[in-house]
């Protein structure tokens, strides 16, 4: 999951949530968006799952003009690769 965690101001703050099975996805898909106190929605649950999140409010902001149920657009690949490779050593880590 991506997050752009701005204190400041809770209206700005904007969440998109990922799943990515590399068995059957052609590419990582959007499962959850939102902004405000639906990003924190998002965020507690994910948190409440321990599944993991990053912070980047420039993906975030690409990422959040796309529907539910969308890939990620190629442009993104390495980014979100580099992502779910931090991602999949972490749990490699706590196994």
């Amino acid at each position: 999951m991506t997050a752009d965690m701005n204190k400041e101001n809770l209206k700005t703050k904007k969440t998109v949530a990922l799943k990515y099975n590399q068995n059957t996805d052609q590419a990582p898909k959007i499962i959850a968006s939102g902004e405000g106190s639906i990003a924190e929605q998002i965020i507690k649950k994910a948190r409440e799952e321990n599944i993991p999140i990053k912070e980047d409010k420039d993906v975030v902001q690409v990422l959040a003009e796309l529907n539910i149920g969308d890939e990620i657009p190629e442009e993104l690949y390495t980014v979100i690769a580099e992502i779910l490779s931090f991602f999949y050593e972490l749990e490699e880590l706590q196994s």
